[in-house]
């Protein structure tokens, strides 16, 4: 696995986007240059996220989304782990 986060990545396991094994990780978020940890989805290349509105869901039992236009910066919150250690 790379040190790179992917360009475009989602928490719902419904979106062709989703990446477990990417997810377990951890990828954190800075939207704008602020840490964002309610985002449903990114896209570095397009500029946006998509942030969860409060606790509200649709009637699928999805949470509501907003999409924000700005800068994008994803990174990994751990390191990449040996597979000797694990």
């Amino acid at each position: 696995m790379s040190d790179t986060p992917p360009d475009r990545l989602s928490v719902n396991p419904n979106n062709k986007y989703y990446d477990a094994d990417v997810l377990q990780r951890g990828v954190g978020i800075r939207f704008k240059g602020e840490e964002k940890t309610n985002v449903d989805e990114y896209c570095v290349s397009e500029g946006w996220v998509r942030l969860a509105v409060g606790k509200a869901v649709d009637r699928k039992g999805n949470a509501l989304t907003v999409k924000l236009q700005g800068t994008v910066e994803p990174y990994f919150q751990s390191a990449v782990e040996d597979e000797a250690e694990g």
